[in-house]
């Protein structure tokens, strides 16, 4: 497990509708906010929502480094926060960006645009997955 850092200045409204997993984490998609590009995906933890709903710029919790890190402070490739918003189950949170430079540590735009795996249009399942929703 996960060693989380103090408690949050997060508002405590938000903080009792999240629903966290049990390391207290949350994943965070980022996605570009002009094009819908998918960007990346992070995790934050309620101080890292806080700081990223305050500061304007995107803010993670590094769970190999164990400490927060704001997207831009080393790279210079920032993320300016447009709007901020969680999903229907309040467990995982969409970050509408302006990216500036690469989203990924490889340097590429998106963290998604390497290794695309091919799926079948329209396979036997598809009737399936659709009576699914």
């Amino acid at each position: 497990m996960t060693s989380m850092p103090a408690p949050s200045n997060l508002d405590s409204e938000i903080a009792a509708r999240l629903k966290r997993s049990t390391d207290g984490l949350l994943p965070a998609i980022a996605q570009q906010y002009d094009t819908g590009e998918v960007l990346m995906l992070g995790w934050m933890d309620d101080e890292a929502l806080h700081r990223t709903l305050t500061t304007g710029r995107c803010t993670y919790w590094s769970r190999s480094r164990r400490e927060y890190w704001v997207k831009g402070d080393t790279s210079g490739h920032f993320q300016w926060v447009k709007s901020v918003a969680l999903d229907c189950d309040a467990d995982t949170v969409l970050v509408k960006v302006d990216q500036v430079g690469a989203a990924c540590h490889t340097g590429a735009r998106t963290c998604f645009d390497v290794d695309v795996l091919k799926a079948v249009e329209g396979g036997a399942d598809s009737g399936a997955a659709a009576s699914d929703q």
